[in-house]
């Protein structure tokens, strides 16, 4: 008897550890006025929820009564209201530094919305508002945490003698939801209160287990919703000017963004006449390797709602409108290139996406790109020709992702590219995927086979990639084991990204982590993996690596980390640029650590350091310092430097070769990186921001050391490498650019951005120079000074469906 009433009394305890709590979201008829203020009438009328839990830094801890959170939830035909009050007996000590949209993780607190439409586990859009004003959303999927996400939603905030207040209009059009008489919703909540580094939510979240997205509390009430029609419409016009060395170019452009809901759960992404002329420059760098120098992507329509496009790694969009896939080709003995194209342009681009109401993800993206042609000119008569180096392209993906048990799912992902013209190739990629959990969160397997071919000239290249990973994701103690395999023709580079194949390669791993606080830690992670790398044919090992990492995270915001790591003799089949051909590297270990000090501090700063020794005959010292110092002189104005020095001490690589011979140089490769980011925030909606980069690197073979490659992967010495005849590796590379822009958000998904930008870049042989000189030269080379002015306006179709009314 007294054995049953334990049992009882320890499944009533699961069963409230369990538990999920409700809430009623109630329709009205008069909406609130979106201010902040929380003194409508509608809200008086509603319930308010609240008992908030502890979440960060652990889950223990009780919640004083003068930092409880309320919230309320209403809706009707055009949108979901939400009202939050955030207690707090020290208002006028409540963080709050302003910053911009999406910016919400500054040093103030913040409320989130995370609201699930689809109740599944595993799909969420968060709306955040800061103290100070600022809003961001994200989107969160299974695998990831997405900023680009950009939605219209209207929030405002208060404050008076008790704390602040979060006031929310959330739109149908920036939400999506199965098209059914009662909705099952899903909604957790989020306080963070930055001063005291603690983060409380409604719906509670057992740390460690599970993600987060499988916790909230449910929606009840919301039913028979008549939606308006979902279009929008973003038009844009643009004018820019560009002065050169001596020539001036002024450009307008204009075009249109649409977003139309094909139902409450599908939604059409069109972009007509594309101009991407503001985006942020590229990190460009010394590229010595035998790898292309890639960048991320910049460009709002492909960083918005693209979660389901990347399911299975083989689409990279910085390839639609990215450099010309073809050449010029031979030219006559007295011809010249007078103009190459270092990207195509774009005619439009379109993607629609969603989901049903049983989990299945359905995606589709298309772009259309331009012929693009190179110039050339006879340098004795004068004519001219024009060469296609990249004829009209069409870009396609396609998605089906079914997910199910709140915590898994199954994908299927097809790439094409299609050019026209019979000399240009044409690709295709198919993908399958999955990320399989168990019920109880305690295991996870997730792999992925991918078939890529490839049609040059009428011949057809098939490829084959797989991966499989096994991992322990519950508990202090987890674990992990893998297996990555690819044939020597695997290729989806038309559209993905693969640096190798011919590999065949293994993984294990462990970690211990704590969860939650302990002494003086909020957190901490030690982790080991070693990876045993071999090719696929011919069947060798290449290379055995194995590295030790720690982090550790303080209750004072003090994060502070150390790393060690062993590689053994690396055989490098790619180095040599020649197939089938390897150069051997020695074994080597090295180290590193990192410490970061408290950002809520007016002053703090990041630093850290490495070293890497190689034995043998390869005497290579490698060491990197980096140092980023930021001062918030107030809660307007943030400005954050940083400097990054590295230096790679007899180095020895590629620098050239024929049909037959490798050649290899010994050299020092020294880069120095400065960047400086200031921000004047006047309030959440406008701003002026400054991003300056400087990157000087060098690679010198003053040494005048010189190999040739060995079959068996060694080098020998030689003292005949001439440089006058064959290329010269010596390298001083200098780039500067600077952006000055002025943003201003005048209204709800509407902006105006004036840009000052200028670029300067240097490139050269003279590799004995220092920074201070490679400095000047860069200086004495014609700066690019480019001005532009963008607007984007947001126009809602139910706003001035009048108009076309009385018009037509």
């Amino acid at each position: 008897m007294n054995v049953f009433l334990f049992i009882l009394v320890l499944l009533t305890q699961l069963s409230v550890f369990a538990q999920t709590k409700e809430l009623t979201a109630t329709r009205i008829t008069t909406p609130p006025k979106i201010d902040g203020v929380l003194d409508d009438a509608v809200w008086e009328q509603l319930t308010a929820y609240g008992d908030f839990h502890m979440f960060e830094p652990g889950n223990e801890g009780v919640i004083p009564e003068d930092l409880r959170t309320e919230v309320k939830m209403a809706y009707d035909d055009k949108a979901v209201y939400i009202a939050a009050y955030l207690y707090d007996p020290e208002p006028d000590l409540i963080p709050s530094q302003f910053s911009q949209r999406d910016e919400v993780f500054a040093q103030a607190d913040n409320f989130v919305v995370a609201l699930n439409t689809y109740n599944d586990g595993i799909n969420e859009t968060r709306f955040y508002v800061t103290s100070a004003g600022t809003i961001g959303d994200q989107r969160v999927t299974q695998n990831d945490r997405d900023f680009g996400f950009n939605v219209v939603f209207e929030c405002r905030v208060s404050r008076d003698e008790k704390g602040w207040y979060a006031e929310y209009r959330i739109p149908y059009n920036a939400l999506r939801f199965p098209e059914v008489a009662i909705q099952n919703w899903s909604v957790n909540f989020y306080r963070r209160l930055l001063g005291k580094n603690e983060t409380h939510t409604w719906n509670r979240i057992e740390r460690g287990v599970g993600r987060d997205t499988q916790y909230n509390g449910l929606v009840k009430g919301v039913e028979n919703i008549d939606p308006p029609v979902r279009l929008t419409f973003f038009p844009f016009a643009q004018a820019q000017t560009v002065t050169f060395d001596g020539e001036n170019e002024t450009d307008f452009a204009g075009g249109l963004d649409i977003k139309y809901g094909l139902s409450d759960s599908f939604t059409l992404d069109a972009q007509l006449i594309p101009d991407f002329g503001q985006v942020a420059f590229d990190n460009v760098r010394l590229n010595l390797g035998p790898f292309e120098q890639t960048f991320g992507e910049n460009r709002p329509f492909f960083t918005e709602g693209i979660d389901l496009f990347e399911k299975g790694r083989i689409f990279f969009s910085r390839r639609i409108g990215g450099s010309p896939s073809g050449s010029v080709g031979d030219l006559a003995e007295n011809e010249e290139v007078i103009d190459l194209p270092g990207n195509v342009k774009l005619i439009n681009s379109l993607k629609i996406s969603g989901r049903t109401k049983n989990g299945l993800g359905v995606g589709f993206l298309n772009s259309v790109s331009e012929r693009t042609f190179a110039d050339i000119r006879d340098t004795i008569t004068g004519d001219r020709r024009e060469v296609v180096i990249e004829p009209l392209t069409n870009y396609n993906v396609f998605v089906l992702d079914q997910q199910f048990n709140q915590n898994s799912s199954v994908s299927l992902i097809n790439t094409s590219v299609i050019r026209s013209g019979s000399r240009f190739r044409d690709a295709n990629v198919t993908g399958a995927v999955f990320d399989v959990a168990d019920k109880g969160n305690n295991f996870r397997a997730s792999g992925r086979a991918i078939l890529s071919n490839v049609r040059t000239l009428g011949e057809l290249t098939t490829g084959f990639q797989s991966e499989l990973d096994l991992f322990k994701i519950k508990g202090k103690w987890r674990y992990r084991i893998g297996h990555d395999f690819a044939n020597t023709k695997l290729d989806i580079n038309d559209l993905g990204l693969n640096f190798r194949n011919n590999f065949n390669n293994f993984v294990v791993g462990g970690s211990y982590q704590l969860i939650q606080p302990e002494g003086i830690f909020n957190g901490y992670r030690i982790d080991f993996t070693a990876r045993h790398q071999r090719l696929y044919d011919p069947s060798v090992e290449t290379r055995n690596s194995f590295r030790l990492n720690s982090f550790f995270f303080t209750k004072k915001r003090f994060a502070f980390g150390a790393n060690t790591s062993y590689n053994t003799r690396n055989n490098d089949y790619f180095e040599p640029r020649v197939a089938g051909r390897f150069v051997i590297f020695e074994p080597n270990w090295g180290g590193g650590g990192f410490i970061s000090t408290d950002f809520r501090k007016k002053f703090a700063f990041d630093l850290r350091g490495s070293t890497r020794v190689w034995t043998g005959n390869q005497d290579q010292v490698n060491y990197n310092i980096s140092f980023s110092p930021r001062y918030r002189f107030s809660d307007k104005f943030l400005l954050i430097l940083s400097s990054d020095y590295s230096t790679r001490k007899d180095n020895f690589g590629w620098v050239d070769n024929t049909d037959t011979e490798v050649f290899l140089g010994l050299r020092d490769v020294t880069s120095f990186e400065n960047t400086i980011s200031a921000s004047y925030n006047f309030d959440p909606y406008k701003a002026i921001d400054l991003r300056l980069r400087n990157f000087w690197s060098v690679a010198d073979h003053s040494s005048n050391v010189f190999y040739i490659l060995n079959d068996d992967g060694t080098r020998t010495q030689i003292d005949d490498y001439d440089t006058t005849v064959r290329r010269d590796p010596n390298a001083n590379f200098n780039i500067w650019n600077m952006d000055l822009s002025f943003r201003w958000r005048f209204a709800p998904g509407s902006e105006a951005t004036l840009l000052y930008r200028n670029q300067i870049f240097n490139s050269d042989n003279q590799s004995e120079l220092g920074y201070r000189e490679s400095l000047g030269n860069l200086f004495d080379q014609p700066i690019q000074h480019t001005v532009s002015l963008r607007v984007t306006y947001f126009i809602d179709y139910n706003n001035v469906k009048g108009i076309f009314k009385k018009t037509s």
